[in-house]
């Protein structure tokens, strides 16, 4: 089969076909608010101890200051990529797309931040790249789920790569054929185990800071001249035949592209842990709020939910990541507390006697009209309470606040931008940065909201 007539070849195609055309005004919409999203999660991660630990690893062996790492300072382009793709997903408020079960934001934008101000890009062009490059992200991410995932790998770098890669050849100006091999070269660096579940890693908040690195590396490699293979994605030891076997669907990549933006189906996190877990939560919330649930009446709490989802069934939680991670435990939260913040994730909260006594009556199991649903039809649950004297309560919900078919508004994505950002800057920093999100007349929020967060820390 000649190469040029391939996925590899038609994606690189739309790559720089689509740059020249202006962003649909919803798009661009959209777009803003997954940036505000995420730049607010980036600000609160970027004090913590794991983005601590990667930022003094890219000082060490990226050295640099011609860009912005969020929160610490001046840093290299790729320093700053490991930095703000690490702090991106670092407390687990990233946004994401259900049919991929990934997190476009914390890998593609990390790059456009990092080039965009390498570059003095136009705004407007970081825009279309940060698009093309979640859009690329998505699709790949759907096209093997959960094909991928059932494999072992993390869909958020595995896919990300590609979608990282599309977006620096965009900024960079990469030819159609430099495109194809950029992506050629993104597919050998195509990686993520879901290892660290288990143990409770925090390897897991890196992994899109790697990818992002990696897709700066491999469209520069092809604007230097490397050639990669441009049949990576279909080819016969391509991404797919590695990742998802026989289980994966081409037209999840090209059907479509390039007049409609999967993008636009992206959810925004009401809860910072595991989107697997928010269904079972709504639920709780409900529950509580409509029966007027007393805790200590709850002698069983049964949750059915769809496979993946229900593979995150322990009760551990010694880590913060082991609580993100918890359906029982966050689930017990919202029945106890009846709210989900980030504060519940802390060393405190998880000590609380009665929230781990509750969280031990949950129990987690595949429902069949979940397992059904997923990932086309939303991330169900059903959630059963059983009550003191034999009363029971039961609901289902098909689709998590914050789907696009239930969705936050702009209000309250603002209140969730200033419950992360407040505590670390202030009210009027924290203003400051959703003006200027909002705006994206350039990428002048990033140093600033930077300079904020350091001289708050003193």
């Amino acid at each position: 089969m000649d190469a040029h007539a391939g996925l590899t070849w038609h994606v690189a195609q739309w790559i720089v076909e689509q740059q020249a055309r202006p962003l649909p005004a919803e798009l661009d919409r959209h777009l803003r608010r997954m940036t505000l999203d995420a730049v607010a999660g980036m600000v609160a991660s970027s004090v913590g101890p794991v983005t601590g630990a990667v930022a003094r690893h890219a000082r060490s062996l990226y050295p640099g200051d011609a860009v912005t790492a969020i929160g610490r300072g001046p840093a290299s382009v790729l320093g700053a990529c490991l930095v703000n793709g690490t702090s991106g997903h670092g407390i687990e408020s990233d946004e994401g797309y259900t049919p991929g079960s990934m997190h476009p934001t914390s890998v593609v934008l990390p790059v456009v931040f990092a080039l965009g101000e390498s570059l003095g890009a136009d705004a407007g062009r970081v825009r279309v790249a940060a698009a093309i490059g979640m859009e690329l992200a998505c699709r790949i991410a759907a096209a093997g789920h959960p094909a991928t995932r059932d494999r072992h790998f993390h869909n958020t770098p595995l896919g990300g790569v590609f979608g990282a890669a599309a977006a620096a050849a965009v900024l960079r100006g990469l030819s159609v054929t430099e495109t194809a091999n950029a992506l050629g070269i993104a597919g050998s660096h195509a990686g993520g185990l879901f290892e660290f579940l288990g143990g409770s890693a925090e390897i897991k908040r890196f992994h899109p800071g790697k990818a992002a690195r990696d897709g700066i590396a491999a469209a520069d490699l092809a604007a230097s001249g490397l050639t990669g293979p441009t049949t990576v994605l279909e080819g016969v030891d391509g991404y797919f035949a590695a990742y998802a076997g026989a289980e994966w669907f081409p037209e999840r990549v090209r059907g479509g592209l390039g007049e409609e933006w999967v993008l636009r189906k992206t959810y925004v996190k009401p809860y910072p842990c595991c989107r697997h877990l928010h269904g079972a939560i709504d639920g709780a919330l409900e529950l509580r709020r409509e029966h007027g649930i007393d805790p200590a009446s709850i002698t069983a709490v049964r949750v059915g939910t769809f496979p993946i989802a229900a593979r995150h069934s322990e009760t551990d939680v010694d880590t913060i990541l082991q609580a993100q991670l918890s359906l029982p435990y966050a689930v017990a939260v919202a029945l106890t507390r009846g709210a989900v913040t980030l504060t519940d994730f802390g060393a405190d909260a998880r000590g609380d006697t009665a929230v781990r006594a509750l969280a031990d009556k949950v129990s987690v199991t595949v429902d069949p009209d979940a397992d059904a649903a997923y990932p086309g039809g939303g991330r169900p649950a059903r959630t059963t309470l059983e009550l003191t004297g034999g009363r029971t309560c039961t609901t289902w919900v098909q689709h998590p606040y914050g789907e696009p078919a239930n969705p936050l508004s702009d209000e309250a994505l603002e209140r969730k931008v200033r419950g992360l950002c407040e505590p670390v800057v202030g009210i009027t920093a924290t203003t400051e940065l959703i003006d200027a999100v909002r705006a994206f007349d350039d990428l002048g929020f990033l140093a600033a909201v930077d300079r904020a967060i350091r001289a708050a820390a003193g």
